[in-house]
């Protein structure tokens, strides 16, 4: 059946992912198992999507319920679970506004436009360019793509769309030579994922913020990877003790379901107004009533200061992993959001991995990321990094 499944997929399905040959059949918790009935330990968790890890039950009965009740009626209409989730999200953040959408690159779409938006409607139509971060990630959509710092998202797909440019993270002196009378907002990641796991310096996204105020331009932070408390806070952020104007969720706002939010002050959003943008299917009933449940569960069982514990024993056995071997350049990252960086390619060591039963991330081709789900347990740390010992040492 394995076999099958692999060889209809590549025929039927668009050749635009490499993928490795498993097929994963069912989850629990932290563990995947695939058709062959193989074990996994997940620290890929969907991309740092399932926080809550797989097949949660809490989850599973809240989709089950509302599926049974009301899945979609457009946005035409007021309905129930939106309106809550829209209410948690502003209250648990600087934002007084939600627009939803399907994806992390639709928030972040949603953000680029209310941006451009929020200075057309002061009569300041030249103010539509967009300082984003080398190495950055913010989606593939032709304007998602556009606002990334990385050739090879862009390649093929030229021209992309005017009014972007870059300058390497945390060097704030570069931000600040890149702002002019065109600008009208800085569009970054707390922590780039994509990018390698590259933390800010201590003081950076102040600085961001104190440039941004004083130039009169909007900051925008793609919180779609480090947002639900995946670096040991609700939101990346908070580290920092930075506020944006605009804000942008998805990934694991629904722990697996499809949900993107873009946030916002009202100052701001009152720029959206009735009719100036929209999404079929954003905030339906079904994902809105999974996300509400997910916030719920965050809250309730603690899950945010537990990812924060988890994950500083998680990075402290990274550094002394590290200090067994030199090939490891750096520890990098905050709460479960860690990686590390090797003096070489690290995708060759993924397979290696999966046959040994642990599902791990490579970005930049030389830095394996880890983003399991937060509820991830110190003995599987332990058996990973026992692992890990083992393969860079043969």
């Amino acid at each position: 059946m394995t076999d099958t499944i692999m060889h209809t997929s590549d025929r039927v399905i668009a050749a635009t992912y490499k993928r490795f040959p498993i097929v994963l059949e069912r989850g629990q918790g932290c563990t995947l198992w695939d058709t062959r009935g193989r074990r996994y330990t997940d620290f890929v968790a969907g991309i740092a999507v399932c926080n809550l890890g797989h097949a949660h039950p809490r989850i599973a009965d809240a989709v089950a319920r509302q599926a049974r009740q009301l899945v979609h009626v457009s946005n035409l209409y007021y309905t129930i679970p939106q309106t809550e989730l829209a209410r948690m999200l502003v209250e648990q953040s600087f934002a007084d506004r939600v627009f939803f959408g399907n994806s992390g690159a639709e928030a972040n779409e949603a953000a680029i436009k209310l941006a451009r938006k929020f200075f057309k409607d002061k009569g300041q139509p030249e103010r539509f360019h967009i300082v984003s971060m080398e190495k950055s990630f913010h989606g593939r959509t032709m304007a998602t793509l556009s606002a990334t710092g990385q050739d090879k998202i862009k390649q093929g797909f030229d021209p992309v769309l005017e009014g972007f440019s870059f300058v390497p993270f945390n060097d704030i002196d570069a931000l600040e030579s890149a702002i002019d009378t065109r600008t009208c907002a800085v569009m970054l990641e707390p922590i780039q994922g994509e990018g390698g796991i590259r933390c800010p310096d201590p003081d950076y996204l102040q600085q961001v913020r104190q440039i941004c105020d004083r130039q009169g331009v909007l900051m925008i932070l793609d919180e779609i990877q480090t947002g639900m408390g995946r670096t040991g806070k609700r939101f990346a952020h908070e580290h920092y003790s930075v506020t944006p104007d605009i804000m942008t969720l998805a990934k694991a706002l629904a722990n697996g379901l499809p949900i993107g939010a873009m946030l916002a002050t009202e100052r701001v959003a009152s720029a959206f107004g009735t009719g100036a943008h929209a999404s079929t299917f954003g905030g339906t009933p079904l994902v809105a009533a999974a996300a509400v449940e997910t916030l719920k569960i965050l809250e309730a069982d603690n899950i945010v200061d537990r990812s924060r514990e988890t994950g500083d024993y998680f990075e402290d056995a990274l550094k002394q992993l590290k200090r067994r071997h030199p090939c490891i350049v750096e520890v990098r990252g905050k709460g479960l959001l860690l990686g590390i960086q090797l003096d070489r390619p690290a995708d060759g060591l993924i397979p290696v991995l999966i046959e040994k039963g642990f599902l791990v991330n490579c970005v930049q081709g030389d830095t394996l990321r880890f983003v399991p789900p937060l509820i991830i347990q110190e003995n599987d740390i332990d058996l990973l990094v026992a692992c890990l010992d083992q393969v860079l040492t043969q």
